[in-house]
């Protein structure tokens, strides 16, 4: 077998779906695993007759790869990619890169970044998206760090991505932590879609009464549209057929209505503050989670605090439509404040990202892959410099056609004593991005009446500012 020059250090199953994705198209891997009996477990069960070499310590490991050495790292993120760092570091050479393929924070992949390149060495922090099975047939990567370094992985990473009609799903992405930010931007995406889609779910289940059978046939149908075809709607349309064994009811209906965060929505709001960029729908996604995670203290508000009971009574076929519309109007919007999120950080921290290019690798293996991907890279390649997605001819034209249906959608939601945050804060932001004049200035006269903070004026040239003594003319 030939040398390796590929490493993988981290065997859970995302780690081993990649070493086995890197070894299918025919690049040799050494694996590595703190615990011994899961590399023997790995090498017994899933690489046997495969081109992948076993080591059973750190010093083994790095002796059985080739110059330059390229070292994947599958571990959590925080302390233990440090602890792993730290223990490679006295064992490379000059030129080997390490690769933090987990969902660490953009800044300590900033961190990690400068200091390895000051001894030397090089480092790539790679968003990896596309779950267990796209790790193992083809994944979006979103590699940024060292450029050197990318340059001697790309003859790899081109390989084992997904791949589409317009090439494979992985780009340099920039330098520093630029591979992480979009990657943690992705997953807040992400969580708007979920949130949007659960609500969509809640309207059509709750506000229509309609089926599991009904539900599947719904989004199965929405799924062929040009607007809504996505892995996420996809997938979704898969839960409403599920019945349980146990209890011949559909499984969906049986879970618990808690859902988790591993944390990057959050740190997206939280950098989305720090860079003054609205993003009300992923704030809203992140929420909803939070208060879903409050299911004691809502069983016993709901025995307290009552609301609408009433099932929606009109056309439910043209309410259904509706619904299809309101998702792919706050999809949009959604999308929208990602991309300019994007675009912000960019500016601020020197990543020169290339929007196009970041829509386009994300048409297939990561989670948000979805058919108007296509335009969105479509629209960034005829301005790349579009302040907004919104203003992109084609969604501008789409959101002004279907408002009407939108915001019945919404206003039934309400009547029916349905929450739907994510909708609402969709075109909340859509309502605020059109508007030339917000109520802010009542705000400012606020700010200037308690704390003097000033004002500038609509009759005088921007950057000019003002105080007043309010209770001078009481």
């Amino acid at each position: 077998m030939t040398q390796p020059s590929f490493g993988v250090i981290g065997l859970a199953v995302m780690g081993e779906n990649l070493a086995l994705n890197v070894e299918s198209r025919g690049f040799p891997v050494a694996v590595y695993n703190r615990t011994a009996a899961k590399t023997e477990e790995f090498m017994s069960k899933r690489a046997q007759d495969k081109q992948v070499t076993a080591a059973y310590s750190l010093e083994e490991f790095v002796k059985t790869l080739a110059r330059p050495r390229k070292i994947l790292v599958m571990v959590k993120a925080g302390k233990p990619v440090d602890a792993v760092i730290d223990q490679l570091k006295p064992l490379l050479e000059p030129d080997d890169m390490i690769i933090d393929g987990g969902n660490s924070l953009y800044g300590d992949t900033e961190r990690r970044t400068q200091d390895l390149e000051a001894t030397g060495l090089g480092f790539v922090g790679m968003g990896v998206s596309g779950g267990e099975e796209g790790a193992l047939n083809g994944p979006s990567l979103m590699p940024g760090g060292t450029d050197t370094a990318y340059q001697e992985l790309e003859p790899i990473l081109v390989k084992i991505a997904a791949q589409v009609d317009d090439g494979p799903c992985v780009t340099y992405i920039g330098p520093g932590g630029a591979g992480h930010y979009v990657k943690m931007v992705h997953n807040g995406i992400e969580y708007g879609d979920m949130q949007l889609i659960a609500e969509a779910y809640d309207i059509l289940k709750n506000g229509l009464g309609l089926n599991h059978q009904q539900l599947h046939e719904v989004f199965t149908e929405w799924n062929t549209t040009d607007e809504l075809n996505s892995f996420l709607i996809e997938i979704t349309a898969d839960i409403f057929k599920y019945i349980d064994q146990d209890s011949n009811l559909p499984l969906v209906d049986l879970i618990l209505d808690s859902a988790g965060q591993k944390g990057t929505g959050r740190w997206t709001v939280v950098s989305s503050l720090e860079l003054g960029v609205p993003i009300p729908t992923m704030y809203a996604a992140v929420n909803a989670r939070v208060i879903s995670s409050y299911k004691d203290e809502r069983i016993a508000a709901a025995k307290e605090l009552t609301g609408p009971v009433s099932k929606y009574d009109g056309d439910t076929k043209a309410l259904i439509g509706k619904v299809r519309d309101a998702l792919y109007c706050s999809k949009m919007c959604s999308y929208a404040q990602g991309m300019a999120l994007l675009s912000k950080a960019s500016e601020e921290f020197n990543y020169n990202l290339n929007l196009a290019e970041t829509a386009r690798i994300w048409k297939g293996g990561c989670i948000i892959r979805a058919g108007f991907l296509d335009k969105i890279k479509n629209a960034f390649n005829e301005n790349p410099k579009l302040p907004n997605l919104l203003l992109a001819p084609e969604f501008k034209q789409t959101i002004l056609d279907r408002q009407n249906a939108w915001r019945e959608v919404l206003a039934t939601s309400n009547q029916l004593g349905i929450p739907v945050p994510a909708f609402s804060a969709s075109l909340d932001y859509f309502d605020s991005y059109r508007r030339e004049r917000l109520p802010q200035n009542i705000t400012q006269a606020q700010r200037d009446y308690f704390g003097a903070h000033t004002y500038e004026r609509v009759d005088k040239p921007r950057g000019e500012f003002f105080h007043t003594e309010w209770m001078s003319n009481s």
